[in-house]
């Protein structure tokens, strides 16, 4: 991995709500490498998707304010008007949408919505065309691509309409795809061939990769380097085996305690106290975790989180991960 494809500084996305915006992305700023994997993971409602759409454009201008820098091939993706965007989106960037269902249209076959970035972005006769359609559906591992490109959404499984979705992110072989929950609402087996395919796609692309779980089983399987989201925020940002062997924040590690374990004698699941704040509720000062874990004091809290280096390429926001521990348990002197 060498080189940075995307580079994101000070990103702020925020969704009016009456005559306010608030920010569901607050000053998130992180890179993407080339042929890198990057999982971008955290509970539901902590900003992981609006990042996502964020990096592609997808929000409606009159109802979101996206501000800070965007940088790609040159370009500041943050300040793109929708024609320029639809030059990139596509063939720079492609993305994999978390309900393949709702993507797709369900009035156009198969066949006609995998070939439409195509007409866009490529100068390819019909016939070429075509028969790319039916190189792609073979390359995601459909089989009869000749009768699926006739078929209409309804008329497959999940898991090969999330084949479609990936056919279609693919066409003109992006240089950056992003997978937003590729794997939800799929059994166990159609995971694991979907992942293994990204994983072949990303080898023979070269393309990096931002994956958008929940799932730290996906990302312990596939990832290279891994960011926390909580709140809007990059909590803690890591190599993947190092995170999952030293995770520092409070949040990783509640996560990671959650997780139930297969050798434990314990048959209580652990749970993190309290939720996500709401995105009009949320403090924009201070630890955002900190009511969820009250027992540490405020005072080992920063006012204003920063990330923190703690050892090479790993960063962690705020001063608490020092003292930390879980309730119940004995912590540490706090100076």
């Amino acid at each position: 991995m060498t080189g940075e494809l995307l580079t994101i500084k000070d990103l702020h996305t925020g969704f009016r709500i009456k005559d306010t915006y608030y920010d569901a992305v607050d000053g998130v700023s992180i890179t993407l490498k080339k042929n890198e994997i990057l999982a971008i993971v955290g509970e539901s409602g902590c900003g992981k998707s609006t990042l996502a759409t964020s990096i592609i454009g997808l929000h409606d201008h009159n109802k979101t304010k996206v501000q800070g820098e965007i940088s790609y091939n040159g370009l500041n993706l943050a300040l793109l008007d929708e024609d320029n965007f639809n030059k990139v989106r596509g063939e720079e960037i492609g993305m994999i949408f978390q309900d393949p269902l709702s993507a797709l249209n369900p009035l156009m076959r198969i066949g006609e919505q995998i070939e439409e970035g195509l007409i866009y972005h490529t100068n390819l006769s019909k016939d070429a065309r075509e028969k790319r359609v039916l190189e792609l559906l073979s390359q995601v591992g459909i089989p009869k691509p000749k009768r699926v490109i006739r078929q209409f959404p309804h008329q497959l499984s999940g898991g090969m309409r999330q084949r479609v979705i990936i056919a279609i992110a693919i066409s003109c072989k992006p240089k950056i795809i992003i997978a937003d929950e590729p794997t939800t609402a799929l059994d166990v087996t159609i995971q694991a061939q979907i992942l293994d395919l990204l994983i072949d796609l990303q080898a023979e692309t070269g393309a990096g990769i931002i994956l958008i779980t929940h799932d730290l089983g996906v990302v312990a399987e596939v990832a290279d380097r891994v960011a926390v989201m909580y709140a809007g925020q990059i909590i803690e940002e890591a190599p993947v085996d190092e995170l999952f062997s030293n995770p520092q924040h409070p949040y990783t590690r509640s996560l990671f305690n959650s997780i139930p374990q297969m050798n434990s004698e314990d048959d209580k699941l652990q749970v993190i106290q309290g939720l996500v704040p709401s995105l009009v509720k949320l403090p924009r000062t201070g630890c955002r975790f900190s009511s969820r874990i009250p027992w540490i004091p405020a005072r080992a809290h920063e006012e204003n989180p920063i990330l923190h280096e703690i050892s090479p390429g790993h960063l962690v926001r705020c001063t608490c991960w020092q003292h930390f521990h879980f309730e119940g348990e004995r912590g540490g002197s706090f100076q």
